[in-house]
Parts: C-alpha cells; sequence; structure tokens
C-alpha cells in the first residue's frame, strides 16, 4: 500500500515549466529493468541470460534486497526459443537462491529449451540456484565459485501438524529429483551433502567450492566464460549439423 501511493504521488507532481520531458533512453530503462543492454531481439546468436541476487517468485522483496524476478526471465526465455536468429543461450547465476518454485520453473524451462545451452556459476548458486544451475546441456563453475546445498526451509506462518512435514519432504524430493537428473550426482550423495552437519555455522548442509562441485558430479567442469561460449558455440554447430539434410553442414 505505502509503495502504491507513493508512486501515484510521484505521479501526480506537475511536470517541469515548459511542459519539457526528459526523453528515456532505452538503453537504460533495460538495464534498470532486466538488469541487461540487449533483450533476446539482438543481433547476436548468442543469448546471454543473467540470474543475479535473490530470485523473486510470489512475494515482493525488500527494496534493498539484489533480486531477479522470475516473470522477467520467462518470457525472455520464450522470446529466445522463439527468435530464429538466436541459436544458444548462456545463463550466467551469481544467486543466493530464493523462491523454491520459481526457481525451479525457471530450472525446467531451462532444461526444455531447444536450443543449445550453457549455464556459468560466478561468484556463487547457492540453495535454489543449484538446480537452475545443472538444469542446462552442459554447466561450467568458476574456479573460486561456491555452491550450498541444504534442505528447504519455510518463512512465515508454520502450522504443527504432520501435513507439514509431508508437504515439505514433497518439495524438497522434487529438489532433489531435478538435480539428481540434470548432473551426474548421485542421489545418496547429494543428500549426504545437504544434510551434513557442523560445516555450516546456523545452518546444516555443505558449501562446495569450484573443483569440488565438480568432483562430486554437480557441475560439468571448472571453467569461465571463455570455456563456456567455446562450447555453446561447439554446441551450436553440433546441433545446425543435426538438422541439416543428410546430417551435413549447409
Amino acid at each position: 500500500m505505502w509503495e502504491y501511493a507513493a508512486t501515484n504521488e510521484k505521479a501526480e507532481q506537475p511536470e517541469p515549466q515548459g511542459g519539457e520531458k526528459k526523453p528515456s533512453n532505452p538503453i537504460v530503462d533495460t538495464i534498470q529493468q532486466l538488469g541487461q543492454t540487449m533483450t533476446p531481439a539482438s543481433e547476436s546468436n548468442i543469448f546471454c541470460m543473467t540470474i543475479i541476487g535473490q530470485v523473486e517468485g510470489h512475494l515482493v522483496l525488500p527494496p534493498q534486497n539484489k533480486t531477479t524476478k522470475y516473470e522477467h526471465l520467462i518470457p525472455q526465455l520464450v522470446a529466445a526459443e522463439q527468435n530464429p536468429k538466436i541459436e544458444g543461450i548462456m545463463i550466467v547465476l551469481n544467486t543466493v537462491g530464493g523462491d523454491v518454485e520459481a526457481g525451479l520453473a525457471i530450472a525446467e524451462m531451462i532444461s526444455s529449451l531447444t536450443k543449445p545451452t550453457v549455464t556459468l556459476v560466478l561468484g556463487g548458486g547457492h540453495s535454489i540456484g543449484v538446480p537452475i544451475a545443472v538444469s542446462a546441456n552442459k554447466s561450467f563453475i568458476a574456479e573460486t565459485a561456491t555452491m550450498t546445498i541444504h534442505p528447504i526451509r519455510l518463512n512465515g506462518l508454520v502450522i504443527g501438524v504432520p501435513q507439514t512435514f509431508e508437504y515439505l519432504d514433497k518439495m524438497q524430493e522434487r529438489v532433489t529429483r531435478f538435480v539428481t537428473s540434470h548432473s551426474n550426482i548421485t542421489e545418496q550423495k547429494f543428500k549426504e551433502l545437504m544434510f551434513k552437519t557442523g560445516e555450516l555455522t546456523r545452518d546444516i548442509g555443505t558449501t562446495v567450492i569450484g573443483a569440488d562441485a565438480v568432483k562430486h558430479g554437480l557441475i560439468d567442469a571448472v571453467g569461465g566464460i571463455g570455456d563456456a561460449l567455446r562450447d555453446l558455440n561447439r554446441f551450436i554447430d553440433e546441433h545446425k549439423r543435426s538438422k541439416a539434410p543428410g546430417g551435413l553442414t549447409q
């Protein structure tokens, strides 16, 4: 209510004298709204989508939080899938996690794309960022990047009945099933990392760094932007050859 009132108050302010309006810059507007300089209508054959901060889902987070809104990402993925000029999609993550259902929705969207996809974890790909990181055709992680694996948590009112715990268990299984089916980590190892005690000071779980994520089979390779783009371009070439008549490049 406060935000709505503030918006109306700002809209009702008189225009500057002379009736001149400051022209808007579409590039600046895109950066402010979507966090990137170009939308999927760009001339490049690779669309880069960033997932930064906290994944915002059904609840609007406080304005001081750095967030990525899932209602912004899903239309971009649909547009990238439909745009014939875009041949590959790269997803760059530096996220602390966020809404479970929103994160799973983004991960399912990425995994169901018909175009080649690559994910790159920079800084961190924590919590619900883990399913997103493993959803592409190939995943990379920077040497110093980290990923925190822990059980899902509930915020707000919790009803102390068996159904609540059954619901949490089903939600956890959804995450576990997705991660293990889109990576090389086993369900036993993933749950072992998830329920480990003593490593996180105020929580249960495990933090894996760079090469450890690859060793456990969670991420495919350690690398940076150059490695991700090289493999994505290779996937694009293979995709073109598979679609050409007789399997040959046109």
